[in-house]
Parts: structure tokens; C-alpha cells; sequence
């Protein structure tokens, strides 16, 4: 899994996650550089679900609990209206990472 990054891109926080799309659940990991935000799967066949996110096209960042209980849903809305659900450690830190991308 390599992410090409840009010039003057650096990685602040990495880790794995689990990607909704519809009934699936894409394994990968979640990137967050200073620049905008990836999400790259482990399976090479997978690769449609490889996401690159600017942080102009995010419109606001939700937090849920996964099965109801778990506190690690991460949801991201983008100003076209979609939602990018993932399940990650340390939601927090990452939300607030993000928040101040935008």
C-alpha cells in the first residue's frame, strides 16, 4: 500500500480503519497529511474504494458509535452531500486533526 504524496506533504496521523459503503466493510488505513486526507485499501482488487479528500470539499464531521455501542464511527459529509463512514481508534484525535484542516 503506498500513497504518493505531493510536494511539501507530510503525514501526521495514520491508522486502520474500516470503510462503509453501503452493506460492505473496506479494510484499510485512514491517512491524514497536512495537505488532505486518503484512504487507501489492503486489497489491490478493492482499489475503487481508494478515496483522496480535500479539505474544501468536507462539509462537516460526525461522530457516532458503531454497533451502537462503540465509540469510533468517524463520518465525514462533503458539500456534494455524500458520506464517508469509517471506523477508527482514536476518533477523536483524528476528528479534531481534521477540523482544523477546514
Amino acid at each position: 500500500m503506498v500513497v504518493n504524496l505531493k510536494a511539501n506533504e507530510t503525514v501526521i496521523k495514520a491508522g486502520d480503519t474500516k470503510y462503509y459503503v453501503d452493506e460492505d466493510k473496506v479494510e484499510g488505513k485512514l491517512i491524514v497529511t497536512n495537505q488532505r486526507i486518503y484512504f487507501k485499501t489492503r486489497n489491490p482488487d478493492a482499489g475503487r474504494f481508494n478515496l483522496e479528500i480535500l479539505p474544501e470539499q468536507i462539509k462537516e464531521i460526525i461522530f457516532y458509535n458503531t454497533m451502537k455501542i462503540f465509540p469510533n464511527g468517524l463520518n465525514l459529509i462533503t458539500k456534494t452531500g455524500r458520506q464517508l463512514r469509517f471506523a477508527v481508534k482514536n476518533r477523536n484525535a483524528i476528528g479534531q486533526l481534521i477540523n482544523t484542516m477546514y
